[in-house]
C-alpha cells in the first residue's frame, strides 16, 4: 500500500497558501501535500503542531482557512484526506490556554471563526476523509464531523468533552454529531461528555471505517488512503455533483431534496464523462474520466 505524508506526498505550501513546490515555512502548522502516480488526485491537509497537540489555536486555524481556500479551486484534486503528523492525536480540541487570555467578546469571535472553519470544510466540493489515529477531542471531533467520511483507529479516542469544561460544543457539533448518529445518542454524548473509541464510534456510525492500529501509528491513514483510491477512478463532477445533492437535500424535506437531486442530475447530462461513461459501457472497457 502506498504511504504519502513524509514518503510519497510532494508538499506544496502551508497556511500562507505558497505557490506549487513551494518550501513550507519553519514551524508552519498545517501542510498541504499532493500525490503523484497512481494516487495522483489525492490532496492531504497535514496537522503539525505537535507541542500543542494539534489543538485550535489562532495560527492554525488561520493556517487551515488558507489550505482549504488553496485546495478548493484546485481542479487536479479529487480528493483530500486530513491526517495528523502528531503521533497518537488527531485534534485535541481548543487551544484552552490561548482561549484563557481572551475577553468574553474575543471568545464569541473566535469560536464563530471555529465554527465558520468548519462549514469551509464542509462545502470543499470535493470528497473529505478524516484519518483519526489518535486523541479527537472536541473541536477535534468537530473537525472529523465535517469531513465527509471518517476512517478511525480502533484505540483512537473520540468525544465532545465540552461540558467537562464548563462549555458546550460550538463549533458545529450539536448539529453534525445527531445528523450523524441520531438525536439521542447524540445527546448522551454530549450530556455525558464520554469519550468513546474507534470501535465504539464505529458501531454507532460515528466512523466509516474502525481498524487495529499498526505499529506506525498511521493505520486509519493507511485505510483512508486506500478509501481515497477507490474513489479515484470515479467521475469527478458526477462524485461532486453527488455530495452537493447529499448535502444540501438532508437540509429540507424530501420533495425539496429530490428538485435538488433532479437539478445536480440536469448540470451533468452534458458533461464528457458522461458521454465517456456511456462508451466506455458499450465497448466494455473502463473509463478514462477527465473531470469534464
Amino acid at each position: 500500500m502506498i504511504r504519502l505524508g513524509r514518503a510519497g506526498c510532494r508538499l506544496l505550501g502551508w497556511g500562507g497558501g505558497g505557490p506549487p513546490g513551494a518550501v513550507p515555512r519553519r514551524g508552519a502548522e498545517v501542510l498541504v501535500g499532493t500525490a503523484g502516480g497512481e494516487s495522483g488526485g489525492i490532496a492531504e491537509i497535514l496537522l503539525n503542531r505537535p507541542h500543542a497537540r494539534n489543538s485550535l489555536g489562532k495560527v492554525f486555524v488561520n493556517e487551515l482557512f488558507s489550505a482549504l481556500e488553496q485546495l478548493r479551486f484546485d481542479e487536479k484534486v479529487r480528493v483530500v484526506v486530513f491526517k495528523s503528523e502528531v503521533k497518537g492525536v488527531f485534534c485535541a480540541g481548543a487551544d484552552l490556554k490561548e482561549r484563557a487570555k481572551m475577553d468574553n467578546a474575543e471568545v464569541e469571535h473566535f469560536v464563530k471563526r471555529l465554527r465558520s472553519l468548519m462549514d469551509e470544510i464542509a462545502s470543499l466540493p470535493v470528497p473529505t476523509i478524516a484519518a483519526i489515529d489518535g486523541f479527537a477531542l472536541g473541536g477535534g471531533l468537530e473537525l472529523a464531523l465535517a469531513c465527509d467520511l471518517r476512517v478511525a483507529a480502533s484505540s483512537a479516542k473520540m468525544g465532545l468533552i465540552e461540558t467537562t469544561r464548563g462549555l458546550l460544543p460550538g463549533a458545529g457539533g450539536t448539529q453534525r454529531l445527531p445528523r450523524c448518529v441520531g438525536i439521542g445518542l447524540a445527546k448522551e454524548l454530549i450530556f455525558t461528555g464520554r469519550q468513546i473509541d474507534g470501535q465504539q464510534a464505529f458501531s454507532m456510525g460515528l466512523v466509516n471505517h474502525a481498524v487495529p492500529q499498526n505499529s506506525d501509528g498511521d493505520a486509519a491513514y493507511q485505510r483512508a488512503l486506500a478509501l481515497a483510491k477507490e474513489i479515484l477512478p470515479q467521475a469527478p463532477f458526477a462524485v461532486r455533483m453527488g455530495k452537493l445533492a447529499i448535502n444540501r437535500g438532508m437540509e429540507v424535506d424530501i420533495a425539496s431534496g429530490m428538485a435538488i437531486e433532479g437539478m445536480c442530475y440536469a448540470q451533468n447530462i452534458p458533461t464528457r464523462d458522461r458521454q465517456e461513461g456511456m462508451a466506455a459501457f458499450r465497448e466494455k472497457r473502463p473509463p478514462q474520466f477527465i473531470g469534464k
